[in-house]
């Protein structure tokens, strides 16, 4: 909501709601999604009529609100997507509007109520301490809403939070992960349960090939994760505050490529570690007591909400990609083959393979998104059958090379004397991933460019369900 008012608010709606947003005496929301608008925003059917006074009265109803009601702050200032009465259809028809639970006085203070309401908080698979609203407006004549910027550009300027949003949901999967992780491991190292081959005694199951196989496997994704989250945000600070035009320009071209895969990606992956964390514990992690469940349940909602994993997929490829012929995907790309490059002219033989690895996962990955930039135009259907594991495949590739980095800044640490574990670590994590990880991108990319055979047996399995 402050990034939305900061840059498409009025002088005197930045001055009304900021301050208090900002310090948190206030809080914000998002109402995009309605009953019958989830991913498909054209069909969004909540009514904004003048009132003659400049404001408008809103009515409709908006679900899956975040902190859409609540008693932590003193007032909510609802940003929601609305029609006007001659509005065009589609998504050129919306328009924004701050609509506050309290009117705020011209002074500052709260006025009365706003005819609006929450009308259920929704019970849900996890996330229990985020209270998810449907919210009603307008039941009795209409809940008063000032109009943001112009009118029909609604969802251009909600999408100014967009990037933000999806980053940040990015990292609340490297969070879950982390904490899913940090549990799962503590567990391993203190659940004692059988013997090892070639060792003597019982001992704790971390030193169990197929549970170490799995903390090492959590832990070398969220690491990758991270790092190209925080890689990500570094393009967002540069984009804003490079003193550069033409430097703030190319960051912003990162950052947009980016976000689909670290909102996608990240979360995927979310799921799949805390679900891992949940085995590690084996019978214990089923029981809810433990704990590790619960990081299983939140984890679920992030490949759903602020854009669902196809459409970041479908965002990459179609906007990201295939729109400018794939040239911020190979400007990254020759960057990732230049690391390659660099780490197999190491003379330290796990750096050379990273770098081996590396070069033949980012070559794979540069053929898949030739052959998406040629297919697309001529089979657009074949070409989005491909769309989620090239998603995939960009966040493997990219955490390798991120992880080859840091192992070549640890290794160099190392040969001038430094002595800190964290160095080590950081090498052996990184080997891991390039032969446990960063090996499957060859597969997810032949799985790009057989989207024509994948399109036709995804339209014999539709048949199949139409004629059932």
């Amino acid at each position: 909501a402050i990034d939305a008012i900061t840059h498409h608010g009025s002088a005197e709606q930045k001055a009304m709601y900021l301050p208090n947003l900002i310090s948190g005496k206030w809080a914000g929301t998002m109402n995009l999604t309605e009953p019958n608008a989830g991913s498909d925003l054209s069909v969004v059917a909540t009514k904004a009529a003048p009132a003659g006074d400049g404001t408008y009265k809103i009515s409709g109803t908006k679900i899956y609100i975040t902190y859409g009601e609540h008693d932590f702050t003193e007032n909510i200032i609802h940003l929601v997507l609305a029609r006007l009465p001659d509005a065009p259809a589609g998504v050129k028809g919306i328009s924004l509007f701050i609509v506050p639970k309290f009117l705020v006085k011209p002074d500052g203070s709260l006025g009365a109520r706003n005819d609006l309401k929450c009308i259920s908080i929704e019970h849900k698979l996890g996330i229990h301490a985020s209270p998810t609203a449907v919210m009603s407006y307008g039941e009795t004549g209409g809940a008063t809403g000032f109009l943001v910027g112009q009118a029909n550009r609604g969802l251009e300027y909600m999408f100014t939070m967009m990037n933000a949003a999806r980053l940040g949901v990015g990292l609340e999967g490297v969070g879950i992960s982390e904490r899913a992780y940090q549990q799962a491991a503590g567990y391993a190292m203190q659940r004692v349960q059988g013997k090892i081959a070639g060792k003597s005694g019982n001992l704790p199951i971390a030193y169990h090939p197929d549970v170490s196989r799995m903390l090492m496997t959590m832990r070398a994704q969220i690491q990758a994760m991270r790092a190209l989250a925080f890689f990500a945000a570094a393009e967002s600070d540069k984009a804003m505050r490079h003193s550069d035009a033409a430097a703030r320009d190319a960051a912003q071209a990162r950052l947009d490529f980016l976000i689909p895969i670290v909102k996608g990606w990240c979360t995927e992956q979310a799921v799949e570690i805390t679900s891992l964390g949940v085995q590690v514990h084996g019978g214990m992690g089923f029981i809810e007591e433990t704990g590790a469940a619960q990081h299983f349940r939140d984890a679920r909602i992030t490949p759903i909400y602020e854009g669902t994993t196809g459409i970041q997929a479908n965002d990459l490829l179609g906007r990201k990609i295939v729109r400018d012929g794939g040239k911020e995907a190979k400007r990254l790309l020759e960057e990732m083959k230049a690391t390659a490059s660099g780490l197999q002219s190491s003379a330290d033989l796990e750096i050379k393979a990273m770098g081996a690895g590396l070069g033949s996962a980012a070559l794979a990955l540069e053929r898949a998104v030739e052959w998406i930039v040629e297919t697309f135009p001529k089979n657009a259907p074949a070409a989005l059958a491909g769309a989620y594991p090239l998603m995939k495949c960009f966040g493997v590739v990219a955490g390798g090379w991120l992880l080859g980095k840091s192992a070549a800044i640890a290794k160099t640490k190392l040969t001038q004397g430094a002595t800190d574990s964290f160095y080590t670590q950081k090498i052996g994590v990184a080997t891991f991933y390039t032969h446990h990880v960063l090996s499957g991108a060859a597969g997810l990319a032949q799985s790009v460019r057989v989207g024509e055979e994948v399109a036709s047996a995804m339209q014999r399995g539709l048949n199949d369900l139409l004629t059932a």
